[in-house]
């Protein structure tokens, strides 16, 4: 598929290009360091790393939805529906839909990471665990910062780009072709929303984010807006940062992350996922209101290139 060939292509460019820029900051023993498990250990090779992460991240899903969207429309802001706005009381909702659903999203979670397969599948089950763990020690050694600027450059690597690129790419790219292909938005919700997934390579975690992933192609059809799913992506990942934030510097409890995972919090899981549920019908219902977007297409202008 050409979406795919821009992806590759995009992030080898700027991958190439910024290990030549990189090798003068970090030098070669970040570049080979980082590559071993001992050198997670390393503040050097942390920094190179995190560097590498907001390449990977601009190349992949930053930068090909731009060209994506100049050679399938010519009009970038109109393919990607970054042109358009809605109503300051549906992104207030949308943001507050986010906060809600944490329990639930939990709740799916753990019963996600209770996932296990029959002996003649132990390889697949630990390879599937191998990545999870790698992820989770990655995740871990980004997260832990001291200060207010590593802070706020987490807030960037992992908030602001992967909202805006991963929106851009699997809810205004993959989506609008899977949606045009399948002729039915809902398919192209939930294919895009699986694939979303699937690329983070985290099958523990893989229901609660296909879930997320649906709740922001849903945004995006119902409102006809991609900057509402950006805000909720954004509002999603902020979360995460600024609570493990405060979970190292001992303000909130290590606690606030099992909201929601166990037999006595189902009160609090069904009170969540009726909330949402509620939040989301009223964006449902305050965008009908208005003569915008059908809820039941999105704009198929743009042409196909397989």
């Amino acid at each position: 598929m050409f979406a795919l060939f821009v992806m590759v292509a995009s992030v080898l460019v700027l991958m190439v290009l910024g290990m030549i820029v990189a090798i003068p900051f970090f030098g070669m023993a970040a570049l080979t360091g980082s590559l071993s498990p001992e050198g997670l250990n390393s503040p050097e090779n942390i920094g190179f790393l995190k560097y590498f992460q907001v390449l990977q991240s601009t190349g992949l899903f930053v930068v090909p939805p731009f060209i994506l969207g100049l050679l399938y429309h010519g009009n970038i802001g109109e393919y990607l529906q970054l042109n358009r706005t809605t109503r300051w009381q549906t992104y207030f909702l949308a943001a507050i839909s986010l906060l809600m659903v944490i329990p639930f999203i939990n709740f799916i979670g753990a019963i996600n990471s209770q996932m296990s397969f029959p002996e003649s599948l132990s390889g697949i089950e630990n390879w599937m665990r191998t990545m999870e763990d790698t992820a989770e020690l990655m995740v871990e050694k980004f997260m832990k910062v001291e200060s207010v600027s590593g802070l706020l450059f987490n807030i960037l690597m992992i908030a602001i780009i992967p909202a805006l690129g991963e929106e851009l790419m699997f809810r205004g790219v993959i989506q609008r072709i899977l949606t045009n292909w399948t002729k039915n938005h809902h398919w192209g919700i939930w294919i895009a929303a699986f694939l979303f997934s699937a690329m983070h390579m985290q099958f523990y975690g893989f229901l609660p984010r296909m879930a997320l992933g649906a709740m922001f192609g849903y945004l995006l059809v119902w409102t006809g807006t991609m900057w509402v799913p950006i805000l909720a992506h954004f509002v999603n990942n902020t979360m995460g940062v600024f609570g493990y934030y405060l979970i190292n510097k001992g303000v909130i409890s290590k606690d606030v992350e099992e909201w929601g995972t166990g037999v006595k919090q189902l009160p609090l899981v069904i009170f969540s996922f009726t909330i949402v549920g509620f939040l989301l019908f009223l964006i449902y219902r305050n965008e009908q209101s208005k003569t915008k977007m059908p809820a039941n297409q999105i704009d198929s202008q743009a042409s196909r290139i397989d």
